[in-house]
């Protein structure tokens, strides 16, 4: 059977043997008693990581994100946030839903809104017939608009507006690690701009599942109850929790691998259909390409019988990741086959 080069998304990657190794050897305890030694010094080593004081090992990134905004928005007031963000087009309306959080949205190309955009619409004090803004949540990186990031000058600015008038910020770093490696700046200057923050080991850092979400240690104290009321506490964590710990020392780095194979699978798609994407504004390991007229779902369908899986995110919108499960060679191949449907 020929092997699919799959880029639907960098969820896919796989548990290295040095990593299964690592999850085999850890220390577990019962993590909803706080005893797992694994889990609690992984929560320490990435809250130090981002600069925050406390920790919350979570099964999902989605988790995080609930859990973060809701410690910000009481029932009844909204968060901001770009159109595109993962809170509002992939969680399935569980901010709403769960946690009675409304949500109002700005528009941008690639997910990078100006300030201006933001300081418009920020409400903090909107009286009794409106709904009042508690928080603006930032997506970096921004998955549906490319991979792109959010500049630092950026989010300082951000960060100075919304103290400025009492707002708290959130972050879905689910691939900060891509921010900062693509940057060069550090975790901790990313998340200490923010309230809450989540990041994800289950994408390009390649473990099989976890996020975690970091905060102030009061705040972290009323998360653990959260996840827990919504039955998210689990038992024997560690063995995640180990996988994680691996991703961090052993498979940040080579994140660049994949910011490389991003800019070859793009440039091997324009090389046919330039239309379709602008290889030099591809930042990290996302790429997005407009189909124009063509059906997205058709070209999806169409490369995946040619044996490349792409997703299709819209009408006209399929998305390219690349990983650690797929060579610089699988990528460029991957878009020669993409660019030709394209052409």
């Amino acid at each position: 059977m020929t092997r699919v080069i799959d880029l639907r998304s960098d969820t896919l990657t796989r548990p290295t043997e040095g990593m299964r190794a690592a999850m085999a050897a850890a220390e577990v305890g019962d993590d909803v008693y706080a005893e797992d030694p694994s889990v609690l010094a992984l929560e320490e080593q990435v809250a130090d990581l981002l600069g925050h004081e406390a920790g919350l090992f979570c099964a999902t990134g989605s988790l995080a994100n609930l859990i973060g905004v809701r410690l910000l928005v009481e029932p009844g007031k909204e968060v901001l946030c770009d159109a595109r963000a993962h809170i509002a087009r992939a969680e399935l309306g569980a901010h709403g839903a769960v946690s009675g959080v409304t949500m109002r949205t700005w528009r941008s190309d690639d997910g990078v809104a100006g300030i201006d955009a933001i300081q418009e619409m920020l409400e903090p004090a909107a009286g009794p017939y409106l709904v009042s803004t508690a928080a603006v949540a930032l997506e970096n990186t921004h998955n549906f608009g490319g991979g792109t990031i959010q500049p630092l000058a950026h989010l300082q600015q951000a960060h100075e507006l919304c103290r400025r008038v009492g707002v708290r910020l959130h972050l879905d770093g689910a691939r900060l690690w891509n921010a900062s490696v693509a940057t060069g700046v550090s975790m901790g200057e990313f998340g200490r701009l923010f309230d809450t923050v989540s990041v994800c080991f289950s994408k390009g850092l390649g473990a099989p599942i976890g996020s975690m979400l970091v905060a102030s240690k009061e705040r972290i104290a009323e998360a653990r109850v959260l996840r827990k009321r919504l039955g998210a506490g689990w038992r024997q964590a560690g063995v995640l929790a180990a996988a994680a710990a691996y991703a961090i020392d052993h498979q940040v780095d080579r994140l660049a691998d994949d910011h490389v194979a991003a800019r070859e699978f793009a440039y091997a798609v324009a090389e046919r259909a330039p239309h379709a994407v602008q290889p030099d504004r591809v930042e990290t390991n996302i790429v997005v390409l407009n189909t124009g007229d063509r059906p997205a779902a058709d070209i999806a369908a169409r490369a995946l019988a040619a044996g490349v899986a792409v997703s299709a995110l819209g009408a006209s919108m399929v998305r390219a990741v690349t990983h650690l499960d797929v060579t610089l060679a699988e990528s460029r191949t991957a878009g020669e086959v993409v660019g030709a449907l394209l052409a």
